[in-house]
């Protein structure tokens, strides 16, 4: 990562442009042409640095809620039982965990109520899993913003 690839990622903490050349705009401020924007985005991403480009909405807003769910899995199931979690376009991520009582594989669902509930009785039938759910009391949206340049 070189100090171009920092300047874009301090960039895309702060939100990305909204225009019709959005790369290109981007390219303007760290000085390369917009095909080297997206070629250093897509590695940024690869390598895991940028999980992510897009709007944070308010789901309650939307008429949607969101549901954080846990399930039991060993080490060697975990990538099996992750990628059946992940075929949920309602899923945003998952992640493996260690917890004193077992529940390890950790995700989150954002749908409508009733298709959160579809959503856990199929990912625990095809699993196999009984599932922890936790459902959202209150919400606390904090801003990190890393030093990065």
């Amino acid at each position: 990562m070189d100090e171009i690839d920092r300047k874009l990622l301090a960039i895309l903490q702060e939100g990305f442009p909204l225009t019709s050349r959005p790369y290109r705009d981007l390219g303007e401020v760290v000085g390369v042409a917009e095909p080297e924007v997206m070629t250093r985005l897509a590695a940024l991403q690869k390598e895991g640095l940028i999980r992510r480009i897009g709007p944070i909405l308010d789901l309650r807003k939307m008429g949607l809620a969101g549901m954080l769910a846990a399930c039991r899995v060993s080490v060697e199931e975990a990538d099996e039982v992750a990628g059946i979690v992940s075929e949920y376009p309602e899923v945003s991520h998952n992640y493996l965990r260690p917890n004193e009582n077992g529940y390890n594989l950790w995700f989150t669902v954002s749908a409508r109520e009733d298709r959160i509930g579809e959503i856990l009785r199929e990912i625990g039938e095809r699993t196999g899993r009984k599932l922890l759910v936790l459902p959202t009391g209150k919400i606390f949206k904090i801003g990190v913003k890393f030093d990065i340049i």
